[in-house]
């Protein structure tokens, strides 16, 4: 009995972020092509969107595109976040540059579209998420 009562606290204590966290609705719009993925990184702060060091990561296959938009669905515990986006088009995981450095991909931020030419800081575009809340977060795709 003790062990059954056991692995059930453990179960519970795994389970409990999950239970406890909030849905995210992204919807996407200005996507140019079906081909490769789109990732969203989530970040907290400043300096871990600028070591490009995201809290959360997650890939969606492009295969609901439609018109140029998908939506996508995650979950997060309240709090503050920003998000980005990388169109993934060749599916490598990373942003592609040409010579002079200027992204290949399209890419995007939680609710802000990006005119400058320099990284925004988190701050244009971070939102908060509050207890049973369910978020809607539009991000538009950006190419250079």
């Amino acid at each position: 009995m003790i062990r059954k009562t056991y692995i059930q606290f453990i179960v519970l204590i795994c389970l409990y972020p999950t239970l406890n966290a909030q849905n995210v609705e992204v919807t996407i719009t200005g996507i140019r092509s079906d081909e490769g993925r789109i990732d969203i990184g989530v970040f907290k702060d400043d300096a871990s969107f600028q070591k490009e060091d995201a809290f959360r990561s997650f890939k969606f296959p492009k295969k609901d595109i439609k018109d140029g938009m998908m939506t996508v669905k995650f979950n997060l515990e309240p709090g503050i976040y920003g998000l980005t986006l990388l169109d993934d088009e060749n599916s490598n995981g990373k942003m592609e540059y040409n010579f002079i450095g200027i992204p290949k991909e399209g890419f995007g931020f939680s609710d802000y579209y990006h005119t400058g030419i320099t990284k925004p800081k988190l701050d244009a575009f971070k939102f908060t998420i509050e207890k049973d809340q369910v978020k809607k977060i539009i991000m538009r795709v950006k190419y250079m």
